[in-house]
Formats: C-alpha cells, structure tokens, sequence
C-alpha cells in the first residue's frame, strides 16, 4: 500500500473531526469562498534555483492582484528567509509540534507575499509522521479563503515528504537545468511520481540556461524520453529563465532580483512564467467545496 492510500484511508476516517470553513452568515446566507491554486515546484536535484524561483515567482504573482502563499516545505532546511531577508521568529517546526497555529507562524515578505517559514537542522521534519501530516493538511484548511495562490517550495529528490507535497498539489513544476545530472533526476521524479502514485500531469521549467534555444532544446529531449518509455505522462513547457549575473547580486543582498533589478533578463521571465501560471488558473473550472489539501488526498482527485 503506498503513502498516498493509507492517508486517504486515515483521512476517511478522520474527516468528520476537522475544522472546515463552510459556515453560514449571520443572515443565513453562504458566504463565497475561495479556491486557492496550489503548485509545487519541486525538482530532482538540489542546486537548480528552485526556492529563488519560488520567491520571485510569488512577487510576479502578487504584483498582479493575486494574494500569494509560500509554503517552504523543505522542513529540515529552512532558505526562503535568506533570500527574502527576513528572520521570523516562529516556523513549522512548531505547528507540526501543536505548539503554534498555522496564522501565528505566517510572515509577511516583501509586496505583500505571506511566508510559512520551515526551520533549519531538524533532521526529524524531513520524515513526518501520518499524523502531523494530517494536523498539517488541517491547519492548511483554514487559510482557505485568504490566499489566492499557495506556491510550495519542496525539497529536492523522491524522499517522502517531496513525494507528498506534490502528491498535494494540484500543479506540479518540475526545475531542472541544462546538466545532465539534472536532467536524469528529473525524469526519476518523473517516473516516482507516475509509477507509484499515478500522477500524469506535469509543467518543466528550465533555469540557467543561456537562451530560449538552449531551454527549448532540453524539454523536448527530455520529453521525447518520457514519451518512449512513460507514454501516458503529459509535460508542458512553463519556460525557462535565463542564467542572469544580476540574480546572483540579488542573492548576495538577500534579496528577489525582481525587486532589486526588475528589468533584468531573470526578472522579465519571472513575469512571463507568472502570466503563464495565471492565464491556466482563470480558465480551471471553480469548484468552491474542494479544501486546501485534505480533500483532494482522501477523493484522489
């Protein structure tokens, strides 16, 4: 039994003790609720860009009317604060422990973007239990009005908790450069998240390449493989971002270059990528009784 149908079954179980949002108004009236988009952008390798892309992608985002969410689910090796240059006083470490709720660990980041901070060093987050999985997708619920977008910054790999958040997500972008380690534990991701949990539906996003040439290159090498030996897999391709000095200067800064240097060649694609990402949510079908997380775990949807 793998990871995904032994926590719908906890999940079945259990729904009917968690807290939802559906409430009525004081004059009987259903209130609208909203139905945040939820990508993971993950990778096969670390070292690709993938947090640096998360966080300049969430400011595109919120710079054209989207309240955004940062969930920095590489529990065990905290970097979003570094690259925002924050240091919050609170991270997940201490909801998943029952000691915090998920609104008293929320951060604000630059131009409105709210963070989840993760911590760093702890070695037990890497591996969460059922339970706090399941404390975890709960307190997510209740935040389900007041985001438009969550954009969750896994770790890198095929551990469980990677596997798990994207399995959460309804979109799932996948970061990889033009190196070939890269592009080999991409298509291991690929073949985990298909093989043993069904997921078909994917975006590739190359980082650091030299141009859109170099970019366009490597997703259909890598999708011409996929498409030999993984047949039913759908990829697209989200774009790329070209490798960029004056990201790195942003980085030494600790901070987005989209703030520092908005004309930069980075910068300009991130708003691309976020218009992209975008137009895809506006023509997604509104379903307002599909919660964060949970729901969509239990019905396999």
């Amino acid at each position: 039994m793998d990871q995904a149908t032994n926590l719908r079954k906890i999940l079945k179980g259990e729904s009917s003790k968690f807290h939802t949002l559906e409430k009525y108004n004081a004059d009987g009236s259903f209130p609208a609720t909203n139905n945040p988009k939820v990508i993971a952008v993950t990778s096969g390798k670390g070292g690709v860009g993938k947090t640096n892309i998360v966080v300049n992608l969430a400011i595109a985002c919120q710079r054209m009317g989207r309240k955004v969410l940062i969930f920095d689910a590489d529990l065990g090796l905290a970097n979003i604060d570094i690259i925002f240059g924050i240091n919050p006083k609170h991270n997940i470490e201490e909801i998943i422990r029952g000691e915090k709720k998920l609104s008293q660990v929320i951060v604000n980041g630059p131009e409105g973007v709210s963070i989840i901070p993760a911590s760093s060093g702890v070695q037990e987050l890497a591996h969460l239990t059922e339970g706090q999985k399941i404390n975890l997708l709960d307190e997510f619920d209740t935040l389900n009005d007041m985001f438009d977008i969550l954009l969750i910054d896994t770790g890198a790999g095929i551990s469980s908790n990677v596997v798990y958040f994207n399995l959460a997500a309804e979109e799932r972008i996948i970061v990889l450069t033009p190196e070939p380690t890269s592009i080999t534990d991409a298509y291991a991701l690929l073949k985990v998240m298909f093989y043993q949990h069904g997921v078909k539906n994917f975006s590739l996003l190359l980082n650091m390449v030299k141009d859109e040439n170099e970019a366009e290159s490597v997703y259909e090498s890598l999708s011409k493989v996929v498409a030999k030996f993984i047949g039913e897999i759908s990829i697209d391709y989200a774009g790329f971002i070209p490798t960029d000095n004056l990201l790195k200067e942003a980085v030494s800064k600790r901070k987005p270059v989209i703030c520092c240097f908005p004309e930069s060649p980075s910068s300009i694609n991130f708003k691309a990528l976020a218009e992209h990402l975008l137009m895809q949510a506006d023509r997604r079908p509104i379903d307002g009784n599909i919660k964060f997380f949970w729901k969509r775990l239990v019905t396999g949807e």
